[in-house]
């Protein structure tokens, strides 16, 4: 007697909630293999990195450019990574 009715959900109404929650589960996994990913590419920066900055100043690094190498300072290389670094996170906070 105490308990308010609550409205029911129209059959069409009910498919469409279904349909978006659906959907936002989709996303929600694809946003996850995203993170997972960038995750991964970070780390694989910040790795690389660290042996790089490890080497002589004078080590002679190459930079993959499509199907060709250019020789690159440490410096270049090291900003590089770093970079490739903070736009991983970035991405990782948009998505999260």
């Amino acid at each position: 007697r105490g308990r308010p009715s609550s409205p029911a959900l129209s059959p069409q109404a009910f498919t469409e909630l279904q349909a978006k929650v659906i959907d936002t589960q989709q996303k929600v996994k694809l946003a996850d293999m995203q993170i997972e990913q960038l995750s991964k590419t970070k780390k694989h920066a910040h790795l690389t990195d660290t042996e790089v900055m490890m080497l002589v100043d004078e080590t002679r690094m190459y930079e993959g450019v499509g199907r060709m190498f250019i020789l690159q300072s440490k410096g270049v290389i090291h900003n590089q990574l770093l970079e490739k670094q903070r736009i991983a996170e970035e991405k990782i906070k948009e998505l999260e």
